[in-house]
């Protein structure tokens, strides 16, 4: 049991509801338990109800996702949209985690769990400050909330909600990102799309004796080798011109942002992995942020016997920039992928496309959120980009919602692996943004349509 009590400023109540939440093992990966999925979206649901909102469960596409809303406390007020996802990665060997991962402890200054950092922790505390304040009536905003349930597996069921929404919001707020260091929030205004290939190869119908056709057969596993090099980067992770076809070199102002930011020689240290290049380090935002990559992800092919395997398979994936485009790209990556396949094999090639982001951080929900992220945190927050992909900002920016992409996890939390981790002082420093910006907000001009009578329909 989680002491109840106050920890380093957080609220008792609060981390011991985040922990009912956390203990519910709602992982999507690896075959997840549908039930324990449907119990924390049920778990969230319910918060929203029981604070004096609608929702529901809605599961039409995939996993439930929440969809709710809390009218605000005053007519023409704006509308604010707030997406997280309560589904969680698996936890790998269950026996090198120092407590259980469905068990979450706190140790020292931390919270220990899976989901605790990706994304129940980092969002929890923009669900709870709207809850609070619907029940206090002192909600400034509407605040529609969406909690996806297949986030871990790169599911479409939030999409597809969000395209036939005919509500809509003036803005919207993800918590599902990262601050630069433990002392500097962040707002992230460019995310990176990807282009991922499931490239399967196919020379023959039986896997053959070496000896007896070794040489004589084409062999799928060199067929895949020679068709992935003619997409790889070069020996300084640089791509070839056809894959780098859209890139902008970020301004002169980002660039200077970024060059005040903390070194992240540690870093890359820390992960235990060997940098690409002797300026891998001094470079690494730009490689990260305003580079596109590529990388294989995955080979598997063959076993240990004397075989000719017949049969190999890969995924790899490229990371976009703002104006490259998934279509184009994975066009590329599949004409470069056969071009260099033999005549006479069978090549297969699945791609899952999604496009970059980017935001003008002048904008006036990104200003509001820059001075409300101050005022919570003492901390003017770094306008950064962010190397990974959130599928639904991608929906977000097509359905021309400004949208605050922010959180407050660490690097050091290691979602995702195990013993992950999220900071009291995050959870803290979380709530305080999220009561900071559900007032900043409210100044914004409401263009998005009035959700009475409407948002019953969208729950539904």
């Amino acid at each position: 049991m989680v002491d109840a009590g106050n920890r380093d400023g957080v609220d008792g109540a609060q981390l011991e509801e985040l922990v009912e939440w956390l203990r519910i093992p709602s992982v999507s990966t690896d075959d997840g338990d549908p039930d324990a999925l449907l119990e924390a979206a049920t778990w969230a649901r319910d918060r929203i109800v029981d604070a004096g909102g609608d929702a529901a469960c809605v599961a039409d596409h995939g996993n439930p996702l929440v969809v709710g809303t809390l009218e605000a406390d005053r007519r023409d007020a704006p509308t604010v949209l707030v997406y997280g996802h309560y589904d969680v990665q698996g936890v790998g060997d269950e026996a090198a985690w120092t407590s259980p991962p469905f068990a979450p402890e706190v140790r020292g200054d931390r919270l220990y769990g899976r989901g605790t950092s990706d994304d129940k922790g980092n969002f929890y505390p923009l669900l709870r400050a709207a809850c609070e304040r619907k029940r206090a009536g002192r909600l400034p905003v509407t605040v529609r909330v969406l909690v996806d349930g297949e986030e871990e597996i790169a599911g479409d069921a939030a999409a597809r909600w969000l395209r036939t929404d005919d509500v809509g919001a003036d803005c919207a707020i993800v918590f599902d990102s990262w601050m630069v260091d433990e002392a500097t929030p962040a707002i992230t205004v460019g995310l990176r799309g990807i282009v991922q290939a499931h490239v399967t190869v196919t020379t023959g119908r039986l896997d053959l004796h070496s000896g007896v056709y070794g040489g004589s057969v084409l062999n799928a596993g060199h067929v895949l080798h020679r068709m992935l090099g003619a997409v790889l980067p070069d020996a300084d992770g640089r791509l070839r011109p056809e894959l780098r076809r859209g890139v902008e070199a970020p301004g002169a102002d980002e660039l200077a942002g970024w060059a005040a930011l903390p070194p992240v020689d540690d870093m890359l240290a820390d992960a235990g992995s060997v940098p690409v290049g002797p300026d891998a380090a001094r470079d690494y935002h730009v490689r990260t942020w305003a580079e596109p990559s590529l990388d294989v992800n995955g080979v598997t092919l063959g076993d240990a016997r004397t075989i000719v395997p017949c049969t190999a398979s890969a995924v790899l994936s490229q990371r976009l920039v703002p104006a490259q485009r998934a279509t184009e790209v994975g066009a590329t990556i599949e004409r470069l992928l056969r071009d260099a396949a033999p005549a006479g094999v069978d090549v297969d090639v699945d791609l899952v496309l999604a496009d970059p982001v980017r935001f003008d951080a002048r904008s006036a929900p990104l200003r509001a959120a820059a001075t409300a992220i101050r005022r919570a945190t003492g901390v003017r927050p770094a306008i950064v980009r962010w190397g990974g992909a959130i599928p639904i900002v991608g929906e977000l920016a097509s359905a021309g919602i400004p949208t605050i992409v922010g959180g407050y996890a660490l690097a050091s939390d290691h979602p995702h692996a195990v013993d992950e981790s999220f900071r009291l002082e995050s959870l803290r420093l979380g709530r305080l943004t999220a009561d900071a910006l559900l007032d900043e907000l409210a100044t914004l001009e409401p263009t998005a349509p009035s959700t009475t009578g409407a948002h019953a329909r969208a729950a539904g």
